[in-house]
Parts: structure tokens; C-alpha cells; sequence
């Protein structure tokens, strides 16, 4: 199975870099991206990512290419999209350009979820800052 780059490079830092000899072992990328080793296996396991290409001895040589879609795969993690939706996503890619449309969509989809969360907390919060003022100005009002 070829690597291939996330088609949404725009979202990547530009410090993703390997060291000198373009490769990165488990533990590096794991401090890397603050992550577990057990965290970036599994990610391979389910087809997130690689399969990881190993040296002679074993041991797991992460790319550049790797560490670009497991710094998408972290930032959408993060956002809350599910594993299950991220993998959808990363097989359609790995499909070809014929399903660009179909990736554009999955992506607009997740937006909209995160839109709604986002509103969500934001109105919580200010719920969540009135209550607060209501305590510091000893004007409690009848509700929890």
C-alpha cells in the first residue's frame, strides 16, 4: 500500500518534519503529537494510518507522509469527529479523486456538528457566566 498526503495540507503545521534521516520512530511521534504508542497503533490497526513501513530490526519508521495524516487525524480527533467517520473518510481517499464529492460532503456534514456544538458551549457558557455574576453580586436567583 502506497502513503498518500491528507488532501487538506492547508490545515497542517508547518513544523511537521521528520530528523535527519526523514524518519521517526513510535516514540518520537508519540511525543511528537503527545499521544500514547498504543494510541498510534491502534490508528494503524483500524487503517487510519500505514501500514507503517518497518527498518530491519522492526521497529516502526514513521514518514512525513505518516506524520501529516496523523496531525489531521489528531485535529479532527480533537474537534470530536468519531474514528468511524474518520475512517470512512481516509478510504475514500485512499479511493481516488472519484470520490472528492462525496469527502467534500463528510467533511461539510462534521462541520455542521461542530457548528452546533460549538453554539451549544458557547451558550452554555454564558449561562454558565451569569450564574457565576448572580453569586458574586449575592443575587441568587431561584434556580440551581
Amino acid at each position: 500500500m502506497s502513503k498518500i498526503n491528507i488532501d487538506l495540507d492547508y490545515t497542517l503545521s508547518d513544523n511537521i518534519t521528520t530528523k535527519g534521516s526523514n524518519k521517526m520512530t513510535i516514540k518520537e511521534v508519540a511525543e511528537k503529537f503527545n499521544m500514547t504508542n498504543d494510541t498510534l497503533r491502534y490508528y494503524e490497526k483500524v487503517g487510519l494510518i500505514g501500514p507503517i513501513k518497518k527498518n530491519s530490526s522492526g521497529i516502526r519508521d514513521y514518514s512525513e507522509e505518516d506524520l501529516r495524516r496523523i496531525e489531521f487525524i489528531k485535529c479532527m480527533r480533537s474537534a470530536g469527529i468519531s474514528i468511524e467517520v474518520l475512517k470512512k473518510y481516509v478510504d475514500l481517499y485512499d479511493e481516488g479523486e472519484n470520490t472528492k464529492l462525496k469527502r467534500q460532503q463528510l467533511l461539510e456534514e462534521e462541520q455542521k456538528k461542530l457548528e452546533e456544538k460549538i453554539k451549544a458551549m458557547t451558550d452554555a457558557l454564558e449561562k454558565l457566566k451569569f450564574k457565576i455574576e448572580l453569586y458574586k453580586t449575592d443575587k441568587l436567583d431561584k434556580y440551581l
